[in-house]
C-alpha cells in the first residue's frame, strides 16, 4: 500500500472519531490517532477541551498522551500523528517535545495554524526536533465539518 492511500485510510478514521466526538460529547469535530513506528495504531483522541473544561485537551494532546501511556515513554520516536485540523501551536510544540516523527493534517487552519499556515513550528531550525509534514489529506472533508459545525452552533443555514 502506497503512503498516500494509508495516509487517507487512517484520516478517514480520524474523521469518524471526529464525527463521534460531536455527536456523542458535543465538542467541535476534531480527532487525532498516532500510530507507532511500525504503522499500529497506539492511541486515538478527540477535542474534549469543552466537556472537561480543559483548554489543552485537544484531540493531538489526548492521543498524545494516550500514546505516551500505551508505551510507557514521554518520548514517541518514530511515532506519526493524524489529526483532521492543523495543529495549533501548543499542539506543535507538544509534538515537537514527544519527537513524533511525522504528523499528517487535513484541513488547514488559517487562524491559528503552526504547522504551515500561520506559524511553522514543526520546521523551525531554532528547535532540537523537527517533525515532518503531509498537510491537506481529505482537506475538504476535514474542512467542510467544521463549518458545518460552527454554522450549526450560531444557528446560520447551510
Amino acid at each position: 500500500m502506497n503512503s498516500e492511500h494509508s495516509d487517507q485510510e487512517w484520516m478517514r478514521q480520524a474523521l469518524a472519531l471526529a464525527d463521534r466526538a460531536e455527536r456523542e460529547d458535543g465538542e467541535v469535530p476534531v480527532a487525532a490517532l498516532v500510530l507507532g513506528p511500525s504503522g499500529e495504531l497506539l492511541a486515538e483522541g478527540s477535542n474534549l477541551n469543552i466537556s472537561s473544561h480543559d483548554p489543552s485537551a485537544h484531540a493531538e494532546i489526548v492521543a498524545l498522551r494516550r500514546a505516551g501511556a500505551a508505551l510507557g515513554n514521554h518520548r514517541l520516536l518514530g511515532c506519526t500523528l493524524y489529526v483532521t485540523l492543523e495543529p495549533c501551536a501548543m499542539c506543535a510544540m507538544a509534538m515537537v517535545h514527544a519527537r513524533i516523527a511525522r504528523v499528517v493534517y487535513g484541513a488547514s487552519d488559517p487562524k491559528t495554524g503552526a504547522a504551515g499556515s500561520v506559524f511553522d513550528l514543526l520546521a523551525d531550525p531554532r528547535h532540537n526536533h523537527r517533525v515532518q509534514v503531509t498537510g491537506g489529506v481529505l482537506a475538504a472533508e476535514a474542512s467542510e465539518r467544521l463549518t458545518a459545525y460552527f454554522r450549526r452552533k450560531r444557528g446560520k443555514p447551510g
